[in-house]
C-alpha cells in the first residue's frame, strides 16, 4: 500500500489499520506516517473545514507492522474559530502515538510578518544522487520516499555541521493536491538530526514533534521535489533539539517544524 491508499485506509475505517512492513522504521512503523494517519482521523472528528495550524507529537512506543491499529479522536473543545482534538493511535491495548493539533480558521488582523528566506542549498540538479532504497540498510519506508541531499553530511559520516537536508518527495503516489498528512510525510522522511554527527551506525529516533503548518497551504503537487533543512541546536546525553523547515522547490513556506531527538551512542 501507498502512502494515499493507507490514508484512504484510516478514513474508511479508523478501527483497524494495518500497516505494511514495506513502511518500517527500524522496529517501528515510519513516524511521518503514523502522525499522518492520526491526523486524518483527527480531521474526521472537525466540524468545518478550519485548517490544522499545528500539531504536538508524541512517539509514546513503536508501532508494529501487520497489527491492527485503532486510531481514536477525542474533541476537547471546538470553539467559533479554533478546535482542539487529541488524537491517539492504539495498538494492543497501548498507545503508541498521541497527537494534540489545534485547528484554526483565519481571521481579520493588521499584523503580517513575511516569512524568512529559505535556507540556501544546491540546485536540484546539483544535489546529490537520490539516495536508493537499499534492503537492509536503508530503512524500509525509503522505498517511498526520495531523498537527494544538498546540506550538510549523511548519517554516519562523522559530518559536524549543525545543518542537514536537501530535496525530498513522495516515490509512488498519484499527481494531486499535496495536503498536511503529506507534509508530515516529507518533513519526517529525514534521519535524526544527530546521525551525521556519528562517525558509525547506532540507533535514533524521534522522542517528540512539534509542527506548525503555513495556512493557507501553497499549492504543491505530492509529486513535486520540496526543500528541507533541520538545523541542531543543542545535544547532551542522548537527546538532541533541533528546528526545521519545509520550503516549495521556488522557496515558498510549507512547514515548521521542531524535535526532541535521542540518540543512543
Amino acid at each position: 500500500m501507498n502512502f494515499n491508499q493507507l490514508l484512504d485506509a484510516v478514513r474508511a475505517n479508523p478501527d483497524a489499520v494495518s500497516i505494511p512492513p514495506t513502511w518500517a522504521q527500524g522496529r517501528a512503523a515510519f513516524g511521518g506516517l503514523m502522525a499522518a494517519l492520526v491526523y486524518e482521523a483527527m480531521r474526521l472528528k472537525l466540524c468545518d473545514n478550519r485548517p490544522a495550524r499545528s500539531l504536538a507529537i508524541t512517539f509514546v512506543a513503536p508501532a508494529a507492522a501487520d497489527v491492527p491499529i485503532r486510531f481514536e479522536v477525542e474533541v476537547l473543545r471546538e470553539g467559533k474559530a479554533v478546535s482542539t482534538l487529541l488524537g491517539r493511535a492504539v495498538q494492543a491495548g497501548q498507545v503508541v502515538t498521541l497527537v494534540q493539533g489545534s485547528f484554526g480558521a483565519g481571521r481579520p488582523s493588521v499584523v503580517q510578518v513575511p516569512a524568512l528566506p529559505a535556507t540556501e542549498m544546491k540546485a536540484l540538479e546539483e544535489a546529490a544522487p537520490e539516495l536508493p532504497y537499499i534492503k537492509g540498510v536503508t530503512p524500509e519506508f525509503m522505498r517511498h520516499v526520495a531523498l537527494r541531499w544538498a546540506v550538510g553530511g549523511l548519517p554516519f559520516s562523522g559530518n559536524q555541521s549543525r545543518k542537514m537536508g536537501g530535496w525530498v518527495r513522495l516515490r509512488d503516489v498519484a499527481d494531486e493536491r499535496a495536503n498536511e498528512a503529506h507534509l508530515l510525510a516529507l518533513v519526517d522522511a529525514w534521519p535524526p538530526s544527530l546521525m551525521p554527527f556519528l562517525k558509525q551506525p547506532a540507533a535514533g529516533s524521534t522522542l517528540t514533534w512539534t509542527i506548525e503548518f503555513i495556512q493557507p497551504v501553497v499549492t504543491v503537487s505530492t509529486q513535486d521535489w520540496c526543500r528541507y533543512c533541520v538545523e541542531t541546536e543543542y545535544a547532551r546525553d542522548g537527546y538532541g533539539h533541533a528546528a526545521a523547515a519545509l520550503w516549495t522547490a521556488q522557496g515558498e513556506l510549507l512547514a515548521l517544524s521542531r524535535q526532541t531527538v535521542t540518540v543512543f551512542a
